[in-house]
């Protein structure tokens, strides 16, 4: 069985979770880091077993070796970085948000289809076997006819630089704000009829506090809010004539309690064991290299760029911009 090397993008938090992930699987290592800091890019190969370190991104995209390239910086950079890996032939799993608008996800995509390289969005969720789970309950009569479905999700994360700074592409939205909202359309589709929403912003015009409100055309309704001033509790609730059915973390569900309409808990499902969730995406990943594919079945294409519109919309409607707006791709 072959083993993918991986090569890591970024030596942030989540580039140690992705290290971590590669070397527990059985068909990766984690074999590169690549920091801007060869001191940074060394220390973090030494603490998680990473075989290579380098002091530049483009080195380590020069490597012969590396299979696949996770993006693991600012969303902010997301379109520089995979535009380079693309440019060199290396296929691509990019962090979320997939870049900081539509415009660059559209040009981004276009060359990699050009160029006939693989590219795919890491959003975590999309991959994960417990969220089929818990969209099959939606359509499965568990809750009878749903209709309302409700996702909060806030961190306290105002201090962070990514969050406070528009060159970062900060704010809510696209940090955290994203996975209601895919939330949203993994359980009750695309076919929005209507959206509304609120924003408070900070002095630096990030959103830090969103409320989102999508309109179904069959009469259901996703009440969705994020914020980065406060914990919350992370559920989502789809709710039907029969019942409703509770996630305990939209961002890593690991549990659903379903509920009667007299509100009596009928039953618990738990998530099977996993290594840290980042595995699915990975091996989503495999499989489509595997299969010659230039994207994932669970996150095609489309499906991203229709996520980048909304986020555009919104961010449009609020006046939230990032100097990226207006450069050229």
């Amino acid at each position: 069985m072959k083993k993918y090397k991986i090569g890591i993008l970024g030596a942030g938090s989540i580039a140690r979770a992705m290290a971590w992930t590669a070397g527990q699987m059985e068909n990766t290592v984690a074999y590169a880091v690549a920091s801007r800091s060869m001191d940074k890019a060394r220390a973090f190969a030494e603490n998680h077993n990473v075989e290579r370190a380098y002091g530049s991104y483009e080195e380590m995209l020069d490597d012969p070796e590396v299979d696949l390239v996770y993006i693991a910086t600012p969303h902010s950079h997301h379109y520089e970085h995979a535009r380079m890996c693309i440019e060199r032939g290396k296929p691509v799993l990019c962090e979320k948000a997939f870049t900081a608008n539509l415009r660059q996800a559209e040009a981004l995509l276009r060359l990699a289809h050009e160029r006939k390289v693989f590219i795919t969005e890491a959003i975590w969720t999309r991959y994960m076997p417990f969220t089929k789970t818990i969209n099959a309950m939606v359509n499965d009569g568990t809750i009878g006819t749903p209709m309302t479905l409700t996702a909060h999700l806030s961190y306290p994360i105002t201090h962070k630089e990514r969050i406070r700074r528009p060159e970062l592409a900060g704010g809510a939205l696209l940090d955290i704000g994203l996975y209601n909202i895919n939330f949203a359309l993994m359980a009750f589709g695309t076919d929005i009829s209507e959206i509304s929403s609120a924003v408070i912003k900070s002095d630096e015009g990030m959103d830090f506090q969103d409320s989102i409100t999508f309109k179904y055309a069959d009469g259901k309704m996703a009440a969705l809010q994020c914020n980065v001033f406060c914990a919350g509790d992370r559920q989502g609730i789809v709710c039907g004539d029969k019942g409703y059915f509770i996630v305990d973390n939209i961002n890593n569900p690991q549990r659903t309690d379903i509920y009667s309409a007299d509100h009596k808990l009928v039953r618990t499902v738990s998530c099977p064991p996993q290594i840290t969730g980042y595995e699915y995406e990975v091996q989503a990943c495999i499989d489509a290299l595997e299969h010659g594919r230039l994207e994932c079945e669970d996150m095609p294409h489309s499906e991203t760029l229709r996520v980048m519109g909304l986020l555009d919309s919104l961010r449009m409607e609020w006046g939230v911009r990032y100097p990226m707006d207006d450069a050229e791709v």
